[in-house]
């Protein structure tokens, strides 16, 4: 019996089942480096894409959920790392990398150095908020420090040109890609605030890769903005990417465009309101307009201009009328006045006091000073008085100042 005869023989599942879990076993956990070839986006949102260097190629396949959290769209050519497991697909029997996470090539120690670099400076205080200042709402003129080249400068010329075409823009030409361009660019930061000759500096660059955009994670561009006399706008990339200069600049703005929008802001508030002022004010007068053709076109209508003879008729014929009532108007009010006086009248007379006295009563006054007396207290002893009856006064003398002896 020959040795391949005792060996047991294995179904091509069995095979592909035993080096599936071998492989599956040894290889949980691996990360390996390499360019995309052949990327395929199936609907179902997942990816099959392989990745090569000069000497191997290895099938990859990539699931939805792990695509969704990726901040940039891998492509054909892009050099990658990825993290996964290797898996086999059965059905071909050929092994593949179950990629958990992918991330472009040299962006790992990129980003350690951005960590670093971003904590350190903030916890020196240059990111602090309370140091941030407040933009002019009306500048005089912007400094703009990019590349005198390209559509940013452009973009940020058009938009304040129709925004805000009186605003100067100083343009700082510099570099803002590659090795020396950060050293450019806090040049032009501290020659706008050397000079104080604008009100604003934006720092502008378009979108890019990490490694495009890295100048504006240098420190000494940092201490630049963060030193500048001047407001500093950072307006690096598009709106999902970061820089120090970001953090540190006065204010950050998502894109060079959105920059030159924030700077002509207050112009474009404050024509708008001359605008609306402006257009209440011709509907106001228009609206008057309107009020006084109205008055104009009654008048010119009116039965007084077409025959003012007329209306002058029926001013005499009302002054007849109202010189024909005079005489009873005027009886009516005298027979009024009649009445209010014969009231008041009667309103006196029931005061008189000589009344009073007609009916038995006696007003008692003190002779020195002719005051009424109200009170049997002052009715002192020997006190000479004068009485008043109804015809006439008599002079008396109080003999008696005690009401026990009057009565006894």
């Amino acid at each position: 019996m020959t040795s391949e005869s005792k060996q047991k023989v294995l179904s091509v599942s069995q095979l592909t089942a035993q080096v599936k879990g071998q492989l599956e076993g040894n290889f949980s956990s691996v990360v390996v480096e390499g360019e995309i070839s052949s990327w395929s986006l199936a609907p179902s949102g997942h990816a099959y894409f392989s990745i090569k260097d000069e000497g191997a190629l290895l099938q990859c396949v990539a699931w939805r959920s792990a695509l969704q959290r990726l901040a940039f769209r891998p492509d054909e050519g892009m050099k990658v790392i990825l993290r996964g497991k290797l898996s086999v697909f059965e059905k071909r029997g050929a092994y593949q990398l179950n990629a958990e996470s992918i991330r472009k090539s040299g962006e790992g120690e990129l980003w350690l150095k951005f960590q670093q670099l971003k904590a350190r400076l903030e916890k020196e205080g240059l990111f602090a908020t309370d140091r941030k200042r407040k933009l002019p709402v009306y500048p005089r003129s912007i400094g703009v420090v990019t590349s005198p080249t390209g559509a940013v400068i452009r973009d940020i010329i058009n938009i304040l040109t129709r925004r805000a075409p009186f605003l100067p823009v100083v343009i700082f030409p510099a570099r803002v890609q590659g090795t020396g361009a950060a050293s450019e660019i806090a040049a032009a930061v501290g020659h706008f605030s050397r000079t104080t000759h604008v009100d604003i500096i934006i720092v502008a660059r378009g979108g890019g890769s990490a490694e495009d955009l890295w100048e504006f994670n240098d420190e000494a561009l940092a201490r630049a903005i963060f030193s500048s006399a001047i407001p500093v706008i950072s307006a690096v990339g598009h709106e999902t990417d970061f820089s120090i200069s970001d953090f540190v600049a006065d204010l950050r703005a998502p894109t060079p465009s959105a920059a030159a929008e924030i700077v002509s802001a207050g112009y474009v508030s404050l024509a708008e309101g001359i605008r609306q002022n402006l257009h209440r004010q011709r509907r106001a007068v228009d609206s008057r307009l309107r009020e006084m053709r109205s008055i104009v076109n009654g008048l010119v209508t009116s039965h007084a201009l077409r025959q003012p003879e007329l209306l002058l008729r029926e001013y005499q014929q009302r002054t007849d009328v109202a010189m024909s009532r005079m005489p009873e108007l005027v009886t009516n009010q005298l027979e009024r006045t009649r009445l209010r006086v014969q009231r008041a009248t009667g309103a006196l007379e029931g005061h008189n006091p000589q009344l009073i006295l007609k009916k038995g009563y006696a007003i008692i006054r003190r002779a020195k000073d002719d005051k009424a007396l109200m009170s049997v207290e002052q009715l002192k002893k020997n006190l000479p008085v004068d009485i008043e009856l109804k015809n006439g006064k008599r002079r008396a003398v109080i003999t008696d100042d005690g009401a026990e002896d009057f009565f006894a």
